[in-house]
């Protein structure tokens, strides 16, 4: 069952033109109707939930887009320069929804016809002359805004590009959508003395609409409890679906999946499951250090596999209390990217690479090959002992994402580019990827490090870099590319 709940961006839609032109012009704005509702169907076609406004030519009008839009707490607006319009006909349309303006620039031809082109004909194609007034009123106004400009027909040479582009706004404001609604789980407490970690709950409320629900240990042991022997049973069955099983390995730590292992992962599996549901949580960040084999020591050892499953599911989980993190891995998640957590092991300087992994949970529908279960006798710098899971990310493009806070309290993104690429990493019970960037190891380190990020960052598969930065320009975040 998957647990990631998309929510489609509500996207506010409004054409502009002139009123006084639909009297001197016989078929100017039934023209222009025309073209914007091929704009609408096509941005529902990228799965947005579309709010129209119709054709807006008076001031009034747009007046009455802006409630409309209110009204239906859009999260995107779109405007869809038809023809010429005055800016402050098009202003009030957004000023009273206060949400990024997406302001596409599409002409319908690819180049006038000189010779014979009308006065009326060049309307229908004048798109771009009102787009510089309406950035000037915009940004004057303080209003979040951008601008898309090519070609009206999708398949055009100039149009391929620009609705590329439109679709990476949709697909990042449905990723914002859904973060503005997720409940993340905050379980335990931040793996002490990481003070890159430690994350003020109310900024990331008031710069996400995320909530944090912080939870106790004991509402996982609760539930854990609970968990009947068919359930044990059921998972069992889901953990050997999904991974291979090692045996024992060349790490001292290294040893079998033992039957007493495989039953503990899988009950402490069926509680997270339970917890997930019981707290509506769509994302988790968990740590607890627990004291002399305890109870909760005992359930903090057993996490990994069942925190595996559920992001591979769409509830991303990080470990060690790294919020920021489990924000970053939502956010790639919500991408189709995946985003496994993962954190900086060694550079490679022989083959120029970054070796990147972590001991807690993998994005395992990410992984390349099926991934592996290993035992280990201990984790280390933390307590207690149990399953862990090894694995690589699919070889070809990634990218990583970090969240960090800044010295002022405002999240500020990382995001660069690279690509996973096959051999040999270490068997130790660990995530571990070979990640090449367009830097070399050490240059690269050196640029990350610039801007104070946190020790993590979420791994997924694909060139994510555009998206990221438009959702983090819709919800105000400062993003930099090292």
């Amino acid at each position: 069952m998957s647990l990631n709940q998309l929510h489609p961006a509500k996207i506010g839609v409004f054409g502009i033109g002139l009123a006084a032109y639909w009297p001197q012009f016989e078929g100017l704005r039934e023209r222009l109707i025309g073209y914007q509702n091929d704009v609408e169907a096509q941005l529902r076609s990228f799965g947005a939930d579309v709010v129209s406004a119709g054709l807006v030519d008076t001031a009034p009008a747009a007046m009455a887009a802006g409630d409309l839009f209110a009204q239906a707490n859009v999260d995107l607006l779109v405007c869809y320069v038809g023809t010429y319009s005055t800016s402050s006909q098009v202003l009030p349309a957004v000023q009273r929804v206060k949400k990024p303006v997406l302001i596409l620039n599409l002409q319908p031809t690819s180049a006038l016809d000189y010779d014979n082109t009308d006065t009326g004909e060049w309307l229908a194609n004048c798109c771009a002359c009102c787009v510089p007034e309406i950035s000037n009123a915009f940004a004057r106004s303080r209003i979040n805004f951008n601008v898309v400009s090519g070609q009206l027909q999708p398949d055009s040479p100039a149009g391929v590009k620009a609705w590329r582009t439109i679709q990476e706004w949709i697909e990042a404001a449905t990723a914002m959508r859904s973060l503005n609604r997720a409940r993340i789980g905050f379980l335990g407490h931040t793996y002490p003395g990481m003070l890159d970690m430690y994350s003020d709950y109310t900024m990331v409320h008031a710069q996400t609409g995320a909530h944090i629900e912080v939870l106790e240990m004991d509402d996982l042991e609760k539930r854990v409890n609970a968990v009947t022997a068919t359930q044990i049973a059921a998972k069992e069955a889901e953990i050997r679906s999904v991974f291979e099983f090692a045996q024992q390995g060349r790490d001292k730590i290294s040893m079998p999946v033992t039957p007493d292992s495989l039953a503990w992962s899988a009950k402490v599996a069926c509680g997270l499951d339970a917890l997930v549901l019981d707290f509506d949580l769509q994302g988790l960040t968990y740590y607890h250090r627990g004291v002399d084999g305890n109870i909760y020591e005992q359930l903090g050892a057993g996490l990994i596999v069942g925190n595996s499953l559920l992001t591979a599911r769409g509830v991303p989980c990080s470990g060690e209390g790294d919020l920021k993190t489990c924000l970053s891995m939502f956010v790639m998640d919500r991408l189709g990217a995946g985003g496994s957590y993962t954190e900086f092991y060694a550079m490679d300087f022989d083959e120029q690479f970054v070796l990147m992994g972590h001991d807690g949970p993998m994005h395992i529908a990410i992984a390349e090959g099926k991934p592996l279960l290993r035992g280990l006798g201990l984790f280390h710098g933390k307590r207690g002992y149990g399953l862990s899971v090894e694995a690589k990310v699919k070889y070809g493009p990634i990218t990583i994402l970090g969240a960090t806070q800044t010295a002022d309290g405002n999240l500020r993104f990382l995001v660069a580019e690279g690509e996973s690429a096959p051999g040999k990493t270490m068997q130790i019970g660990n995530t571990n990827s070979r990640l090449r960037f367009a830097k070399g190891p050490a240059e690269f380190m050196d640029s990350w490090c610039t801007y104070g990020p946190t020790h993590h960052v979420a791994l997924g598969i694909g060139h994510q870099r555009g998206k990221i930065e438009k959702v983090a320009r819709m919800m105000g975040i400062e993003i930099v590319a090292p």
